[in-house]
């Protein structure tokens, strides 16, 4: 019997050891090429880039994954506690496999599988670690062996407090969030320093399955799980019995946060701001690098931007009269569904969608979208409102295949079924609904700091909902006489003076057998003129005599000069804005007349920090190197070195900017431009009336506002740059400007203000009836005699345009700048 025991103990040893032999060489083989746990030294995550505007508002936010890290010092012990109640009670005790817990898992499984229930893991936070980073998701044998032993390496690598921070900072919790600090944001907008017991109990119930969690779907399981793990932290002896039960006893409370662009009326602005981001970085850096991005725009002026521009293409659309329904559906039954199906403009909160239900003579009944609640169903109130004929006046003028005819009642305008904009009216007296109707045209508008080019509003359009096409940025437009200023600079820079004497008179211009003759706005002219005159009144025919007189290479040197081109062929229809430019170069070319000649970057970004808060870009260049002084001994005060450009001089900046205020008080822009403070501007309009523009500037704001369809297409008689721009730009600045005192323009030292005759150019004498101040520069003043620029010219083309025919008419076909 004895011998038998031993030669079966012995079989058996033979077979432990065989088997033994084979476990070590299976496992040895599966886990020969183990990924390298010592990157989680080096763990860099997908962290969200955030985009803030100058007073630190959220923007936007962009990721592919919402990530937020957080050390784990900065976790409170509570929420600590909540996973690991959930995930690993033994967590701070096993060196990275829970040996009990995965007996514990073994007999269970055994119970589920024959009861048909779920297998449950029993797997540490250190082995969800080692599959989250360096693993699949695989549910095989090798994949758990290779999972053990890299938890047991981990273990031995890093302390405790490490791995639990690798886990909280990656684990999903669903609505793509990434991390307990995105967690936190996401259902509770709230930081993790302020989750309350039921709401990090919540959060640690979700990495289970946030979709089988989720708090407006699966309502029951979301707090049945939630309750289980307040049950494991008093179990646990993280939280007592009492306190248990009162935050079992809580709803859910969840808050979902919006993701997206947070800073109302600030599409355009951060479009353009990520797509500089990724022009400088790229999109790893953008989606993955958690930069923190402070913008230059000022979130005050960007809506009163958004509502001046709207506002001036909304008055000219409806001038035009009503084109249609935005939708039509069938209104039989419950409207309410097929309504909220047509999707609103959701930048344009102002405005509701509504169908129509009855239509008669006077009015109509409508019936308002309905909205989603926060588990995405539509609401069952139904809403209904009246539009009354006496409030949608414009309406009655009604365009139907192009054509535009006037009709009497409200039934020949509105048709039930018909899907339409309208706008609750609070009035006085009373609140009604008006009609709306998107515009066709389109338009931007740029605001910026002249002194240091830092954009502090920018509109690309109607609505970033409608189209994300910016027209501030990306669309090129001839700007028409709105570039005049410059030719005017170029000539006041190069010995000529607002004085100075040009004829406004018919020319006629021949090149390669085509004839150009380009004329006045409205075709009159006025002979003899002085400089201030014909910039005051967008002459065309004395622009292109100047231009003529000084040569068109000055004209294209100063243009690239100022930014407003690459490259301006040296033409002459040229110096009445045939080339084509963006709203934000033109507006940076004239916040160098308005801060004195300095050349300017434009900037839509202050600075950039990487995700340690390491400054990596900065605007602004100029040193200080006193301004680091940690306390006063007397010494002076800091001064700033400034570095920037002098790309004009002070005094032709000062000269230009007076000839621009007479554009404002007497010339094209005054009737649409009346501030309560010196102004200076320029209106522009190019041929057909195409594209309207106005730029204008006080001493420390410069704005600049483009009207125009996207398809260049004439807008009519009269729609010109000081019809339709410079209303909205006298908008934006009245309500950007309020209470704040006005300033006048810097008189550079050494200029002289000189009495003159306006008609003549001379100094006034006495009794003259038309006199106006003019500066002049040392060293010069009025003529002594009088002398005309371009009397008696006859130009041919081959003197004054180029010597290629096709070149020629190209540029002549294309020519702008009337008024």
């Amino acid at each position: 019997m004895i011998r038998l025991v031993g030669y079966l103990f012995g079989i058996g040893a033979v077979f432990f050891v065989i088997v033994a032999v084979a476990v070590a060489w299976y496992v040895n083989s599966v886990t020969q090429d183990l990924p390298n746990y010592e990157v989680l030294a080096s763990y860099e995550p997908p962290v969200t880039t955030r985009v803030h505007a100058s007073d630190g508002s959220l923007m936007a936010e962009y990721a592919h994954e919402r990530r937020l890290f957080l050390p784990i010092q900065a976790v409170p012990d509570r929420v600590k506690a909540a996973f690991i109640s959930a995930e690993d009670k033994n967590f701070y005790h096993h060196p990275g496999l829970d040996y009990r817990g995965l007996l514990r898992a073994i007999f269970t499984n055994i119970q589920n599988y024959s009861s048909g229930k779920r297998m449950v893991g029993a797997s540490t936070i250190t082995q969800q670690v080692a599959k989250n980073f360096l693993l699949s998701s695989e549910r095989t044998i090798d994949r758990k062996i290779r999972e053990a032993v890299l938890a047991f390496r981990i273990e031995q690598a890093y302390d405790k407090d490490r791995i639990l921070e690798l886990y909280l900072n990656e684990i999903p919790f669903g609505y793509n969030s990434y991390g307990i600090a995105s967690a936190a944001l996401t259902y509770f907008n709230k930081s993790v320093s302020e989750l309350t017991l039921p709401e990090a109990a919540y959060l640690a119930a979700l990495p289970k399955g946030p979709a089988n969690y989720h708090p407006f779907r699966h309502p029951d399981a979301a707090i049945e799980r939630r309750n289980w793990v307040i049950d494991r932290m008093v179990e646990n002896g993280y939280v007592d019995a009492t306190d248990g039960e009162e935050a079992k006893s809580m709803p859910l409370g969840v808050n979902l946060r919006r993701f997206g662009k947070y800073l109302f009326a600030s599409d355009y602005f951060s479009e353009e701001v990520r797509r500089e981001i990724v022009d400088r970085y790229g999109e790893t850096a953008l989606y993955e690098g958690g930069l923190s991005v402070r913008t230059t725009l000022d979130p005050h002026y960007q809506e009163l931007a958004r509502s001046a521009l709207q506002n001036g293409l909304i008055k000219y659309d409806t001038s035009r009269g009503y084109r249609g329904p935005v939708a039509t559906i069938n209104p039989d039954g419950d409207w309410g569904i097929p309504l909220e199906a047509v999707n609103p403009l959701r930048d344009v909160p102002e405005w509701q969608l509504a169908v129509v239900l009855e239509t008669g003579p006077e009015s109509a009944t409508l019936g308002l979208r309905p909205q989603k609640n926060s588990s995405g169903k539509i609401s069952d109130k139904r809403v209904t409102v009246t539009l009354q004929g006496s409030d949608m006046e414009w309406a009655y003028k009604v365009v139907r295949d192009g054509k535009s005819k006037k009709v009497k009642n409200v039934s020949d305008i509105l048709a039930v079924g018909d899907v339409v904009y309208v706008q609750q009216i609070i009035g006085d007296d009373r609140d009604y609904y008006i009609l709306r109707q998107v515009p066709e045209v389109q338009g931007a508008l740029v605001a910026m700091d002249p002194n240091t080019g830092r954009v502090l509003a920018l509109v690309g359009g109607f609505s970033f909902s409608q189209s994300q096409f910016n027209r501030a940025t990306q669309a090129k437009r001839q700007p028409g006489s709105a570039f005049k200023p410059f030719v005017y600079a170029a000539a006041l820079d190069n010995g000529y003076s607002p004085a100075s004497v040009v004829l406004d008179a018919p020319i006629q211009i021949v090149s390669g057998g085509e004839l150009w003759e380009p004329k006045n706005y409205g075709g009159s002219f006025a002979g003899p003129s002085t400089l201030r005159l014909g910039l005051e009144r967008s002459r065309n025919l004395m622009t292109v005599r100047l231009a003529k007189d000084m040569g068109m290479n000055l004209v294209s040197e100063y243009a690239e000069r100022f930014g407003i081109y690459d490259n301006l062929l040296p033409y002459l229809p040229m110096a009445l804005g045939s080339g084509e430019t963006t709203v934000l170069r033109l507006v940076s070319a004239y916040a160098v007349l308005a801060n004195g000649g300095k050349q300017i970057q434009p900037s839509l970004i202050d600075r950039i920090q990487d995700r340690y808060g390491k400054t990596i870009y900065r605007h602004e260049d100029r040193r200080c190197d006193a301004c680091v002084a940690e306390d006063w001994h007397g010494q002076p005060e800091p001064e700033i070195v400034d570095t920037r450009e002098q790309v004009l001089d002070p005094m032709t900046a000062y000269q230009v900017t007076s000839m621009l205020e007479g554009v404002v008080i007497r010339g094209t822009a005054a009737r649409s431009v009346n501030l309560d403070r010196p102004v200076a501007g320029k209106t522009g309009t190019t041929n057909e009336e195409k594209d309207a523009w106005f730029v204008g500037y006080t001493p420390d704001l410069v704005a600049g506002v483009f009207i125009g369809y996207d398809n260049p297409t004439p807008m009519g008689r009269g729609s010109t740059g000081g019809h339709l721009a410079a209303p909205v730009f006298n908008e934006f600045m009245q309500a950007a400007l309020e209470g704040t005192p006005p300033v006048g323009f810097r008189i550079p030292p050494g200029l002289k203000l000189i009495p003159i005759n306006r008609k003549t150019g001379m100094e006034a004498n006495p009794g003259d009836p038309d006199v106006i101040y003019e500066s002049f520069k040392p060293g010069t003043g009025p003529a002594d005699y009088f002398s005309v620029i371009g009397e008696g010219d006859y130009m041919t083309g081959d003197q004054i345009l180029n010597t290629s025919p096709q070149a020629n008419k190209a540029v002549i076909s294309g020519t702008g700048g009337l008024y």
